[in-house]
């Protein structure tokens, strides 16, 4: 029986998996063409599945001998004198597991002390020996750096420019996690030069793998339900849709903690949202190692550059920088006309959560007496003594907080986000919404299917109280309810506590927003 697949590529015999020529058009076009081009995606978005895909049907073509070569073991080795002869030992390797004709012919009178031109060298007579056209796939492209890369793409290079006169490589693509751009900042700082004509202008398209559709989704599922009987209600689905806004390994993984973790394996019980939304949950805190990987990230310096603003609700940075174009093929951020922000909802959690998670340890060890209990009043949050009770909490420790965090411009934010998750996690839920250039970032308490929305702004002068309160009354109206809360941070140094230090409460029209000044 097939299952949902976690790990590693896809096989259909053994997977539930979505067609991935379906999510990348035009490829084999471009190989028609004879182009050089790279493929970019995400970790963990079905590049190698594709890729083995893509192999399969171009030799079943007949047109092409076509080979799949990984350069993942490449990682690390920048000095080229080593690194050029390992990229032959991977092509050597890839050539005999394929089982291409002469095989043993490739580089087999190899100069490896000649590590200039061993590799275009090595191809060009492989492909003299070859009667089809010859077509390589290196996966993981984006593992090469420095020296090491330059040289490698400078063969490659040399090789496409006089194969009109000397067979070469029909078609090249490099696929990675990176766009071609930032392979540039893994070889030198922009101020420098390469000293001669660019390795990269031979790369003629640079295309990217989509996301599951909604449809792909209900589809992938729905190979499930036709093996087993199992049903994914619909209100599952659009949750998962909802949450993974069609992140591939999280689409999986969702269906598998549901399935396999919560289930038993129980064909007879339907998939519903609440499962799904507890999976999510398991999902966030177990922090697998897709998930471990994306957030080591964010002690990087040019992902800080980019993430922070984002949790501000700023937009301060220029989006055709090479900063955010690696964070946005990390998979760590969307950019849509709708919005720019982290890529779904999921990841938009465990980054608050990661980002806050010492202090809210620190929480824990120092300050017990926060807990969901002393906030509670008849069932309900009693957000107004919550409220002040972090207002008391900022007034004393926001100085020695500050200067923990490497986000210090976000350090407002992510204190009272770890303040109120220290709060919940008694049985709460916090909802967070994020996004560049909102100037503000949302939260909603959730506790016993009452919901409380938080605005948190920074004081910029007068006109940000006045569009906090609209921004906060709009907030209201997405959850249907009749109170929220504004807690606007005034960061300037001269304005004394005891006027930072306040609440106020707006009534228009039966709506309360409550104006927490800190």
């Amino acid at each position: 029986m097939r299952y949902f697949n976690t790990a590693g590529p896809c096989n259909r015999a053994k997977h539930y998996m979505i067609e991935a020529s379906t999510r990348l058009k035009g490829v084999e076009q471009l190989i028609d063409m004879e182009q050089y081009f790279v493929i970019h995606a995400a970790r963990q978005s079905g590049k190698t599945t594709y890729l083995n895909d893509l192999a399969a049907r171009l030799n079943a073509s007949g047109k092409y001998y076509t080979l799949y070569c990984s350069l993942e073991a490449m990682q690390g080795i920048t000095n080229p004198k080593e690194g050029i002869p390992s990229v032959i030992h991977c092509l050597k390797r890839a050539v005999k597991y394929a089982r291409l004709p002469n095989s043993e012919q490739f580089a087999a009178d190899a100069d490896y002390n000649d590590y200039t031109n061993i590799l275009r060298a090595s191809l060009t007579d492989y492909c003299m020996s070859l009667d089809k056209p010859l077509v390589i796939l290196f996966d993981e492209s984006d593992c090469l750096s420095e020296g090491t890369l330059i040289t490698f793409l400078r063969q490659l290079r040399n090789g496409y420019n006089i194969r009109s006169q000397v067979p070469f490589v029909h078609s090249i693509a490099l696929v990675g996690m990176r766009n071609i751009r930032d392979y540039k900042a893994q070889i030198r700082p922009e101020s420098q030069s390469l000293g001669s004509a660019s390795p990269f202008n031979i790369v003629t398209e640079s295309l990217t793998l989509k996301n599951f559709t909604k449809e792909e989704i209900r589809q992938l599922y729905q190979q499930h339900t036709d093996e087993t009987g199992q049903i994914f209600e619909e209100d599952a689905v659009e949750l998962v849709w909802q949450q993974t806004q069609g992140q591939p390994w999280l689409v999986n993984a969702i269906a598998r903690e549901v399935i396999v973790k919560m289930l038993q394996s129980d064909y007879t019980q339907p998939v519903t949202a609440e499962r799904v939304e507890e999976a999510v949950q398991t999902i966030i805190l177990r922090r697998d190692t897709h998930i471990d990987s994306l957030l080591e990230r964010l002690k990087e310096e040019r992902v800080r550059r980019i993430i922070e603003p984002i949790v501000v609700g700023e937009f301060d940075f220029d989006t055709l920088s090479d900063d955010f174009q690696y964070v946005k093929d990390l998979g760590l951020i969307s950019d849509t006309p709708e919005r720019l922000g982290p890529s779904n909802p999921i990841y938009a959690e465990v980054i608050a959560r990661t980002l806050t998670n010492n202090m809210q340890q620190q929480l824990l060890r120092d300050n017990k007496e926060y807990r969901l209990p002393r906030y509670l009043k008849d069932g309900r949050i009693d957000m107004d003594f919550l409220m002040r009770d972090f207002q008391q909490f900022w007034r004393e420790n926001s100085a020695i907080w500050e200067e923990r965090f490497d986000y210090k411009e976000a350090a407002p934010h992510l204190i009272l986000m770890a303040f109120l998750q220290r709060v919940v996690n008694g049985g709460g839920q916090i909802i967070r919404d994020m996004g560049a250039g909102t100037g503000r970032l949302d939260l909603c308490l959730v506790y016993e299917r009452q919901k409380y929305p938080i605005e948190l702004k920074l004081w910029r002068g007068e006109k940000s109280l006045e569009r906090g309160i609209e921004q906060t009354r709009r907030y209201m109206d997405i959850y249907g309810v009749t109170e929220g809360w504004l807690a606007l941070f005034d960061r300037t140094l001269q304005t004394p506590w005891d006027k930072k230090i306040y609440m106020d409460k707006k009534t228009v029209d039966g709506r309360t927003v409550t104006i927490v000044g800190l």
